[in-house]
């Protein structure tokens, strides 16, 4: 029997500096970002052991430090570099990242998705 759990965060807000133009990326933003995941091993029990999963904490916390390790023009390359290092460093099967951003007048948010999937 195969299995594939699917972690999800939700909502997760970030302060980075994000923009076109110079005088958007002056002040930090902050950015709500959605992921689901899967790990590359999938075993069919967990037994409550973490180390046989992904810690979503840890997920979360490296997130805000690439969110914030520099400044960028677009969501999306924030979005590519998300998801490719998070494959990487957490050894994912795959990932769906969606970034919102709150900076349009009349309108909740503009977004941007991808989905990558470990080679």
């Amino acid at each position: 029997m195969k299995t594939e759990r699917v972690i999800a965060i939700k909502g997760l807000q970030v302060s980075t500096h994000v923009g076109v133009p110079d005088n958007e990326r002056e002040a930090p933003q902050t950015l709500h970002i959605d992921l689901n995941f899967a790990a590359s091993s999938q075993p069919a029990l967990l037994n409550d052991n973490i180390a046989l999963t992904v810690d979503y904490q840890a997920v979360s916390l490296r997130v805000a430090e690439i969110a914030s390790e520099r400044s960028r023009q677009l969501i999306e390359t924030l979005a590519d570099e998300l998801a490719g290092r998070l494959i990487s460093e957490f050894g994912l099967r795959w990932i769906e990242v969606t970034i919102r951003k709150f900076i349009l007048p009349q309108t909740d948010w503009v977004s941007v998705s991808i989905r990558r999937e470990s080679d």
